[in-house]
């Protein structure tokens, strides 16, 4: 049994570094038809890893040792999030070693390396996409802590696992306020640390407004590629967050191959449906100007803020 939960920790992530690339590429391919463009296919993500793999490595004459290693441990960090993340069974037999707060370091850990990789270099691009991504992180992470601590109140726990199966216990609870308020909150700090509308557009290269591309410019060959899978994998991990945490019918809970079949169909209509609502919400709203961000982030952790009080009251 234990082996058993051994394998199906790796087979998630497996699962996870596979669909990633097609997520981010049916984003791509939903938003530009709903902009009446034909766009790119959903599979155009992985050739363009292919292609990336393939390339030779270029570097400034100015980067450090760090410029080499950031994208590994951004990479690493990124995949060992996956194995703490419920995503096709609960609980997990990993869960002894990690929960809410392991998950939020790891990564701001990833964060924390990405805008030390942009600032290597010493262009100014660098310098101001990771000073804006600081500026993100330092509202964003906080808010995701309290987001998924409002429903480890109700769960009396902050393992992830545990919190999934005692939601499938009490369904009642996923329709709570503070449920609902914490998934409002989880939702907009989504589209902040993935870098998407309105808080970043993941589409241009427009220097005045970039913050994930401005720390990556100098990044080319296989280093890009282990930066652009991360990011995409970060998309899959917040969206299973927000699809396995609210609304965790699907999952399962035992390793029956029928249950576990089901879990990752399940999860793929999940990832769809949530990919569609960005691709809407991508094309119905315009990227905010950069002093506004904040703003936007700081309504979230009082969303946020708020969820956890009414989880603490309703208790």
């Amino acid at each position: 049994m234990i082996v058993t939960g051994y394998v199906l920790e790796i087979a998630q992530v497996a699962l996870a570094l596979l669909l990633a690339p097609g997520l981010a590429g049916f984003v791509r391919w939903l938003k530009a038809r709903f902009q009446n463009r034909r766009g790119a296919p959903p599979w155009q993500p992985y050739f363009e890893l292919r292609k990336l793999f393939g390339k030779e490595v270029v570097m400034s004459n100015n980067a450090s040792w760090l410029f080499r290693v950031a994208p590994y441990i951004i990479f690493a960090s990124t995949v060992t999030v996956t194995l703490l993340v419920p995503m096709i069974v609960a609980p997990l037999a990993l869960d002894g070693m990690g929960d809410l707060l392991m998950v939020v370091y790891l990564l701001l850990l990833g964060t924390f390396f990405l805008a030390l990789a942009g600032l290597d270099p010493g262009t100014a691009f660098g310098g101001m996409g990771a000073s804006r991504e600081m500026t993100v992180a330092a509202i964003a992470e906080p808010t995701i802590a309290l987001a998924i601590f409002s429903l480890a109140l109700s769960a009396g726990s902050t393992n992830l696992g545990r919190i999934v199966t005692q939601e499938l216990a009490n369904p009642a609870v996923t329709v709570s306020p503070g449920h609902l308020l914490a998934l409002a909150a989880l939702f907009i700090v989504t589209l902040a640390e993935t870098g998407r509308l309105p808080v970043d557009n993941p589409a241009t290269h427009l220097e005045l407004t970039m913050i994930h591309e401005a720390m990556i410019l100098e990044y080319s060959g296989r280093y890009l590629a282990l930066i652009e899978w991360a990011s995409w994998l970060k998309l899959t991990i917040f969206f299973t967050l927000l699809a396995n945490l609210f609304v965790p019918w699907g999952i399962a809970t035992t390793f029956d191959p029928a249950a576990l079949t089901l879990a990752v169909l399940a999860l793929i209509v999940k990832l769809a449906v949530l990919g569609g609502i960005v691709a809407v919400v991508e094309t119905r709203v315009a990227k905010l100007r950069l002093f506004r961000v904040p703003e936007l982030l700081g309504a979230s952790f009082v969303l946020a803020l708020l969820a956890v009080t009414s989880s603490f009251l309703l208790k």
